[in-house]
């Protein structure tokens, strides 16, 4: 008899769970932020209007959501930020080198955005490539934690998101997507990478993972 799950299709064990918020930070939610500082405001209309009204309007309210949930269930809550940990970005992966993505270490860009502001005991790791699992040692806070299950949402989706989505599941991880809890550039790149990653993970989305969890009430 098989001692491994043989599937994916598992609900979570609050012992053995963590929430990870990846990249909701000031540099890339903020119009302000770093990433859009260069950008003129009819781009921002055009080129990026669905990325911020999915944001403002789905995508940060359901992380609210989750953030209050998990903290009620007890259950792990753990943030990552694109942050250098040189001023100059020297220790940048070559990727974010030729992207020209440096956020200072310290800096406000480097910041967890308000709405989902971290408790004082809850862990924020810094990274400085696209996957949280190449440039921080979360697998090894993870196992320390007991960590089994984990649950990925953030932005953007077919970036960062799904690096981890895929790294997770090779490390050993049951992993659970809230897609409505990500955002990318558009509703198409959205959609392409949850058929991509289905057979990495497990995709639930907001209400009905607060309902497995029994955390609060799901939304109106």
């Amino acid at each position: 008899m098989a001692d491994f799950p043989t599937t994916r299709d598992i609900q979570l064990d609050p012992r053995q769970s963590a929430l990870l918020f990846i990249d909701v930070q000031n540099f890339c939610v903020r119009r302000d932020g770093g990433e859009f500082k260069g950008v003129s405001d009819s781009d921002i209309a055009g080129q990026y209007g669905y990325y911020f009204d999915r944001l403002k309007s789905v995508a940060i309210p359901n992380m609210q959501r989750l953030q209050e949930a998990f903290r009620t269930a007890g259950i792990e809550v753990l943030y990552t930020t694109i942050e250098s940990l040189t001023n100059d970005g020297r220790d940048r992966s070559l990727d974010y080198k030729i992207t020209g993505f440096n956020v200072p270490k310290g800096s406000w860009d480097g910041k967890v955005i308000d709405e989902i502001a971290p408790g004082d005991d809850e862990i924020v790791l810094a990274k400085s490539s696209s996957s949280v699992f190449v440039s921080t040692h979360i697998d090894y806070l993870l196992r320390n934690l007991e960590i089994k299950q984990l649950v990925l949402c953030g932005l953007v989706t077919d970036q960062c998101v799904e690096s981890a989505v895929r790294d997770a599941c090779d490390l050993g991880y049951l992993v659970t997507l809230v897609p409505d809890a990500c955002v990318t550039y558009s509703q198409e790149r959205h959609d392409n990478t949850l058929r991509a990653i289905r057979g990495y993970c497990r995709q639930v989305c907001t209400d009905a993972l607060i309902r497995e969890i029994g955390g609060t009430r799901p939304s109106p």
